[in-house]
């Protein structure tokens, strides 16, 4: 079939297979005559028809403007003229009227049909209804954003109760910069494995507490044990979970069981269900180090129940002479 078999009163005539398949496309088609007076659509398929809300009697020998509104942008409108003046094949967005009034976000393809002689007989547009897919899109950009405010949040109070507390706990500036390095260094190492994971996927309660505990532990996995079912910890917990475990494991090696050759240390965890709602359990226990005597101070266990309480949660230090038994609530 050649392009010279379309008609200007609508009908493709010529090849009738083709005809029926361009007519009944799911594709929203239109065909334009650039050589009459402004541009009229010469043809109109079902799908168009279905998608704008025009017969096809409505249609033919109108410009494709009067698809516009008051809403089209300027810029769509002129990228659609541009196309049309260099005659190549290209596709823009533009937010285009049903005939009920209703607006739709169409992705408009145009191209220039040539005659055997190189003449330009013809424009098609196509048309792809994509305003769900914008409104998706949109839905999930807003939604990352309102995520990344609430992690931001988030650090930002973690940080609060972290340098709160370090500098209660030291007076000498050197030892607060010390301490404020490594805990501040363990906060990112959290929002790290936050970030790093596709939204909405939780960590592994396992591998967090493997690469934590495992970092300070001097001798390595022969110093602990970990003991628990596969459970996943939501984003909101990882910081203060990442930041009990830094602060039980540096303890831990400056005055308790991973500081001594033969100490150990135990963590279990499980889900429990009560009448507050589900919980993770976390118990932390040391064994073998040098005798246990509770603090003076108290900063890092105090910063640990901080928190926890700002997740909801709660954790118990009991400084047992054989070793420290530290138990942990969050709520899941």
């Amino acid at each position: 079939m050649s392009v010279n078999d379309i008609p200007s009163d609508g009908d493709l005539g010529g090849d009738r297979s083709l005809v029926q398949a361009i007519m009944h496309a799911r594709l929203p088609l239109i065909f334009t005559d650039p050589t009459a007076a402004n541009n009229p659509i010469v043809f109109a398929n079902h799908a168009f028809c279905a998608l704008t809300g025009y017969a096809a009697d409505e249609v033919l020998g109108r410009n494709c403007r009067f698809l516009q509104g008051a809403d089209t942008t300027r810029q769509s409108v002129t990228a659609v003229r541009d196309i049309i003046a260099t005659r190549r094949v290209d596709t823009v967005e533009i937010l285009n009227y049903r005939k009920d009034g209703a607006t739709f976000l169409n992705s408009l393809q145009i191209g220039p049909i040539f005659d055997t002689d190189g003449a330009l007989v013809y424009f098609f547009g196509s048309q792809l209804d994509i305003t769900a897919r914008r409104q998706a899109e949109d839905a999930a950009r807003e939604l990352a954003e309102q995520e990344l405010m609430h992690r931001l949040r988030n650090i930002v109070n973690v940080m609060a109760v972290t340098i709160r507390a370090t500098a209660r706990e030291v007076a000498d500036k050197s030892e607060m910069t010390n301490l404020l390095i490594e805990r501040l260094s363990a906060l990112g190492t959290a929002q790290i494995e936050a970030i790093r994971r596709p939204r909405g996927e939780a960590a592994r309660v396992r591998e967090l507490a493997q690469s934590i505990v495992g970092a300070y532990a001097p001798r390595g996995t022969p110093q602990f044990d970990l003991h628990g079912p596969d459970l996943a910890l939501p984003a909101a917990l990882i910081s203060p979970v990442t930041l009990a475990l830094h602060e039980l494991a540096t303890n831990s090696v400056k005055h308790g069981a991973m500081g001594s050759d033969a100490g150990r240390v135990t963590l279990e965890w499980d889900k429990t269900r009560g009448a507050d709602g589900t919980t993770i359990r976390f118990v932390w226990r040391e064994r073998g180090g040098p005798k246990v005597v509770a603090p003076v101070r108290t900063s890092g266990s105090t910063i640990v129940r901080n928190l926890a309480a700002a997740s909801g949660g709660k954790i118990a230090f009991d400084w047992r002479e054989s070793g420290l038994v530290v138990t942990g609530e969050f709520p899941l």
